[in-house]
C-alpha cells in the first residue's frame, strides 16, 4: 500500500513549513513590530537549521541515497526537539524573568554570528518579558512550539518508513 504522502512530500513541507514560520515572525517583527528576544531568535535559527536538514534530506531522497535522507530527516527530529525546548523554556522561564541577556540562545545566536550577519532576521531587540505577546488569545511561542511537534512528528515519520 503506497503512504498518502511520500518521503518527498514530507521532506517537501519540513523544508518549507520552516522557512515559512521564520517569514511570519518577520512580518510580526517589520510590519506589526513586535520585537524578538534572544529566545525567539535561536527559534528562527532552529527552524532555518530545520529547513536545511529537510534539503538535505531531500537531496538523499532524490539521488536515491537512504542514508542521507535518514541522516537529514534524524538532524530535522533532533532540531525539533530543540525547538520544543527552546519554545517551552521561553514560555515558562524566560517570559516571566526581568532580563534574558547572557542567557543559553544569547550565547547561541552570538556565538554563530548570526546576528551580526543578519541583524534583521536574527538579531534580538527586545527582553524576553518585553517580547511576550499573544495571537488571537495564545501565547505567541506555543505556535513555533506546534510547529515544532509537527515537524519532530514529520522527522518521525520519515525515519520510521523502510521505503518510499
Amino acid at each position: 500500500m503506497t503512504p498518502v504522502f511520500s518521503n518527498t512530500r514530507l521532506l517537501i513541507a519540513g523544508f518549507v513549513l520552516p522557512l515559512a514560520a521564520v517569514g511570519t515572525a518577520l512580518v510580526t517583527q517589520h510590519v506589526f513590530e513586535m520585537q524578538p528576544c534572544p529566545w525567539c531568535v535561536l527559534q528562527r535559527l532552529i527552524f532555518v537549521a530545520i529547513s536545511l536538514s529537510a534539503l538535505l534530506g531531500l537531496a538523499g531522497q532524490m539521488l536515491r541515497v537512504v542514508i542521507v535522507r535518514r541522516i537529514g530527516a534524524a538532524l530535522m527530529g533532533l532540531l525539533a526537539l530543540c525547538g520544543i525546548t527552546a519554545a517551552l523554556w521561553q514560555h515558562f522561564v524566560a517570559a516571566v524573568s526581568v532580563s534574558c541577556k547572557l542567557t543559553l540562545a544569547d550565547r547561541i545566536v552570538g556565538g554563530i554570528g548570526v546576528d551580526a550577519l543578519l541583524p534583521q532576521v536574527f538579531a534580538a531587540y527586545a527582553s524576553c518579558a518585553d517580547a511576550a505577546a499573544k495571537l488571537l488569545g495564545v501565547p505567541y511561542e506555543f505556535y513555533s512550539l506546534t510547529l515544532f511537534v509537527v515537524l519532530a512528528a514529520l522527522a518521525a515519520v520519515l525515519l520510521l518508513r523502510r521505503r518510499g
